[in-house]
C-alpha cells in the first residue's frame, strides 16, 4: 500500500520539501492539474514517475484562465477524492496552494506566448492561454521541477508552453503524454461530467470525425474534402455549435494548405465543439501514407 503523499499548501513548504528531495539526488517530476481528477491525469502522473524520482502534482482551479460567462465558480472541486486518488497512484507530493499563493496581493505581472496563443481555442476563448502560461510558469518557480507532463489532449496548450519553457529558458523537460480515452473513444475531461445522459451518448461522434477525416486525410483526400465531412458528421450528431475542425501544422499550429498533403507528412487534426453548454475539444495525429 502507498504511503500518502506529502501535502502542502504554500511555497516555502513546497520549497522545503523540493530541496530535502533534490538534496539526496531525486530527479523531479511534475504534474499540473485543476483537480477533479480522472483516468487521464492518473496516466501522466504514471509518465512523470517513468521520468522522474519525485513526483509533485498540484491542484489549483486558475481563475485567469477562465472569462467572466464560464464555469470557474462551478468548476469540479473533490480535494478528498482527488488526494485518495493521488495516494493509490503513489504521488509523493500534492501542492494545494490558494489564490493568494499564486497570485499575491498587487500581482501584476503575467506571460505571453504571442502568435500561438491568439489561434484556435485563442480566438474564441482570448484569455485562455494568457492564464494557462501566467500560471504554469509561476508553478514552474514554486516547484523547480526537471520534468512536466502534459496531456495532448490539450494540444495547442502543450505546444504553447513547450515554446515558453523554450523562450524563458526554464530547464524543464516538456513531455506530452498521450490522450486517455474511455471505450467508445471520448477523450476523458473533468468537464464530460457536465454532460447529459443524452449528450453523452453523442459526445465520442467528435472523436469519430477526427479519426475519418485523419483516414481520409492519411490516403490521399483533399484536406477541405476531409474536414466538410467531419464537420457534417459533428453537426448530424447532436452537437450545438462548432468552433472549429481544422487541419494544422504540428509545431506552428498553422492551417494547412488545401489539397492532398505531401506524402509521409505527419499533421494534426483539432476540433473543438458545444454539446448543450458544455464545450469539448479533441485532436488526433495524421500522417500520409506513401514515401
Amino acid at each position: 500500500m502507498n504511503e500518502a503523499p506529502i501535502i502542502v499548501r504554500s511555497v516555502e513548504e513546497l520549497r522545503s520539501v523540493i530541496k530535502s528531495a533534490k538534496k539526496h539526488g531525486s530527479r523531479i517530476g511534475f504534474v499540473p492539474t485543476m483537480g477533479a481528477l480522472h483516468a487521464g491525469h492518473l496516466a501522466l502522473l504514471a509518465r512523470a514517475k517513468q521520468m522522474s524520482d519525485f513526483t509533485v502534482v498540484s491542484i489549483f482551479v486558475n481563475p485567469t484562465q477562465f472569462a467572466p460567462n464560464e464555469d470557474f465558480d462551478v468548476y469540479p472541486r473533490h480535494e478528498a477524492a482527488d488526494i485518495t486518488c493521488l495516494t493509490a497512484a503513489g504521488c509523493d507530493v500534492v501542492y494545494l496552494p490558494d489564490v493568494k499563493e499564486i497570485y499575491p496581493a498587487g500581482s501584476t505581472t503575467n506571460v505571453r506566448v504571442e502568435g500561438l496563443s491568439d489561434v484556435l481555442d485563442g480566438v474564441y476563448r482570448p484569455h485562455f492561454f494568457y492564464g494557462v502560461t501566467t500560471v504554469v510558469a509561476r508553478l514552474f518557480i514554486h516547484v523547480q521541477p526537471d520534468v512536466a507532463v502534459f496531456g495532448e489532449k490539450d494540444y495547442q496548450q502543450l505546444q504553447i508552453i513547450r515554446r515558453m519553457v523554450r523562450d524563458l529558458k526554464f530547464d524543464i523537460d516538456i513531455v506530452g503524454a498521450s490522450t486517455q480515452r474511455e471505450a467508445d473513444g471520448l477523450a476523458l475531461s473533468s468537464r464530460n461530467a457536465y454532460l447529459s445522459a443524452q449528450d453523452r451518448i453523442s459526445a465520442n461522434r467528435m472523436s469519430f470525425a477526427l479519426h475519418r477525416a485523419a483516414c481520409r486525410i492519411s490516403t490521399g483526400a483533399k484536406v477541405s474534402d476531409a474536414l466538410a465531412e467531419g464537420q457534417t458528421i459533428i453537426a448530424q450528431s447532436g452537437f450545438s455549435k462548432i468552433d472549429y475542425l481544422t487541419a494544422i501544422d504540428p509545431g506552428t499550429l498553422e492551417p494547412l494548405p488545401d489539397g492532398p498533403v505531401a506524402a509521409g507528412y505527419r499533421g494534426r487534426l483539432l476540433a473543438a465543439a458545444y454539446l448543450g453548454n458544455t464545450r469539448l475539444i479533441d485532436n488526433i495525429g495524421f500522417e500520409r501514407s506513401g514515401s
